[in-house]
């Protein structure tokens, strides 16, 4: 999920003209967004092979854009002694990740209960938050990992959402996200296109610039990669309701009027003539990761050198 802050930056590179408030609205229908649930856990468990590789020993884990909670219960799971905070902006999806982390934890103290004989504190709670990840609700310098999985691609100006992550974050502290790539739902942009319709899927963010603002908000040694995920359709009713179940189309851009039933019959059309020889539409997902740590600050805001000095006393 994104934040809810509609203000724009003069400094700041507009991924998209996304309506915030378009999104929220979006993911406030959770029987409607869990239907794509297959595709964040995959990529999900992804990030975790890759954050199993890293050496971090975190106490204070903030999920941003947390959505329904299901990475919570894994980061405890990994990290059993740090404390979690899931953010997001909607207010809905906060109440099934509240059920969801109720759910893990009662699992947990029947598992312990069994094998000990006795009560035990639980694994898998977490704190729960309503706020703006773009405005982070913390101090400065207090959180050691940000995880966020599939949330950055909703907000117009991932820059910011950046600089405002590195604030809240310890020296040497951890950042890992994952997002869409530019060639994501590449077939159904080529669909619309077709028939005219030229703002229905977002204009992803590149890797590489991903990488360029990381820099200029302050991080060292950013690692990007990506990978293509193909899911296959047997039905266009499928493919398009699933695609609407990943979050829809926030554009301010966005058509408004209804379709005509001659136009959307092109649509499914053009859909049509990218199903295989084995029977299936392929639907092509560019996924991004990223990770990459605050480093020690060498400069003040003003742009002045810091020098550390280590003076011993004889």
């Amino acid at each position: 999920m994104s934040p809810h802050s509609n203000e724009m930056s003069g400094n700041s590179r507009q991924s998209a003209p996304i309506s915030i408030a378009r999104v929220r609205q979006l993911f406030s229908r959770t029987e409607r967004v869990a239907e794509s649930q297959f595709l964040r856990r995959e990529i999900s468990g992804r990030m975790f092979e890759r954050l199993a590789l890293i050496k971090a020993n975190p106490l204070l884990i903030v999920d941003a854009g947390c959505g329904e909670g299901e990475d919570l219960l894994p980061l405890h799971q990994l990290f059993p002694h740090a404390s979690l905070l899931g953010i997001d902006a909607s207010s809905a999806m906060l109440s099934k990740a509240r059920s969801v982390v109720a759910s893990a934890k009662s699992a947990m103290s029947r598992i312990f209960n069994a094998v000990f004989g006795r009560s035990r504190p639980a694994p898998g709670s977490a704190m729960l938050g309503c706020a703006d990840f773009a405005r982070l609700p913390l101090a400065a310098s207090s959180v050691d990992l940000i995880w966020s999985n599939l949330a950055l691609h909703w907000h117009p100006q991932p820059d910011l959402i950046f600089a405002e992550w590195r604030r809240v974050m310890r020296v040497d502290g951890l950042l890992m996200f994952s997002c869409f790539g530019p060639d994501s739902f590449r077939q159904l942009r080529e669909a619309f296109v077709s028939v005219g319709e030229n703002h229905a899927v977002l204009p992803f963010v590149d890797l590489h610039d991903f990488g360029d603002m990381l820099v200029d908000a302050g991080f060292s040694t950013p690692v990007m990669d990506m990978e293509i995920l193909n899911i296959t359709y047997s039905s266009t009713e499928k493919l398009l309701r699933d695609l609407r179940a990943i979050g829809g189309n926030p554009l301010i851009t966005r058509r408004r009027s209804l379709w005509g039933r001659k136009q959307w019959e092109q649509l499914l059309g053009a859909l049509e003539r990218h199903r295989g020889p084995d029977g299936l539409i392929n639907l092509s997902v560019e996924v991004i990761y990223g990770h990459a740590f605050r480093p020690v600050q060498t400069k003040t805001a003003n742009g002045e050198s810091i020098i550390k000095l280590d003076l011993k006393r004889k």
